[in-house]
């Protein structure tokens, strides 16, 4: 069964798509053949592959009016195992396009189905906010992936977000999950971070992954090159602290599946 990671976070500047782009990439790099899906109409994590005006066809032509099918806007990159479905900023729009629409949760999941069978792992690129988009990829998704910057006041507002989960788990996709949540931008030095991290282990528990993504130039730099850090700067603490992720989440989605199986055949 295809792994559809959702990475959400409402609060921006958190390292969310830092983190879609790098886990993505950490995935891949493990020989697991991944597909990235941009849903953020900042487009960061497209930008980080392809030029803007390489990109011709985005998510916006696959959700929006256009029915284009998803296979037809998927990219390669430069890693033989990774792909893009990128964004552009007319996804703005589709929160007002599909208003009223009574399928508008569905639009991913739909688009995305004849698809499944080609990816062993999906991470969705989420936007700064809970409306439609973020909807979609959390109806479509196994788990969901909470990054949470290691900063004052960081734990605010993801009431409204684990709100919405449930709200999720309540009816359109009662199969999603808590995959973990993954503290960012954490800076061992400063008394900040270590208090974050002691707060948000309060607050989370279990569901915290042990592994906390550094404070790294090479994360920033990377997508200006239009790499990933693995190509950029393999060596750097970012891909040491992505590839321990990755490795988590392989743990955690293997035990939510012999979970899940273990339920069933009761």
């Amino acid at each position: 069964m295809t792994a559809i990671l959702t990475v959400a976070n409402q609060k921006g500047g958190v390292g969310k798509t830092t983190t879609a782009i790098n886990l993505a990439a950490a995935i891949a790099q493990r020989k697991k053949k991944t597909l990235l899906i941009d849903l953020d109409p900042q487009a960061n994590a497209t930008i980080a592959f392809f030029d803007s005006a390489d990109v011709l066809t985005s998510m916006f032509d696959v959700l929006g009016d256009h029915h284009a099918e998803m296979a037809s806007i998927v990219k390669p990159t430069k890693d033989p195992l990774l792909f893009v479905a990128p964004a552009k900023l007319a996804l703005a729009k589709l929160e007002q396009q599909l208003a009223g629409q009574f399928d508008a949760p569905f639009k991913l999941k739909d688009a995305l189905a004849p698809l499944l069978k080609d990816y062993e792992y999906i991470v969705i690129d989420t936007p700064p906010a809970l409306g439609i988009l973020t909807v979609n990829a959390m109806v479509t998704s196994t788990h969901l992936v909470v990054p949470i910057q290691a900063a004052y006041f960081a734990i605010e507002g993801t009431d409204d977000l684990l709100e919405t989960y449930e709200r999720i788990r309540a009816r359109p996709n009662p199969a999603l999950k808590v995959l973990g949540v993954v503290i960012t931008l954490f800076d061992k030095r400063t008394n900040i971070s270590r208090d974050t991290h002691e707060q948000i282990r309060a607050t989370f528990g279990d569901a915290l992954f042990k592994t906390r993504i550094s404070k790294n130039v090479r994360l920033e730099e990377s997508p200006a090159y239009k790499e990933t850090v693995f190509s950029y700067a393999p060596k750097s603490s970012g891909a040491e602290d992505y590839k321990k992720l990755a490795q988590e989440v392989f743990q955690r989605v293997q035990e939510t599946r012999v979970a899940r199986h273990s339920q069933d055949a009761a």
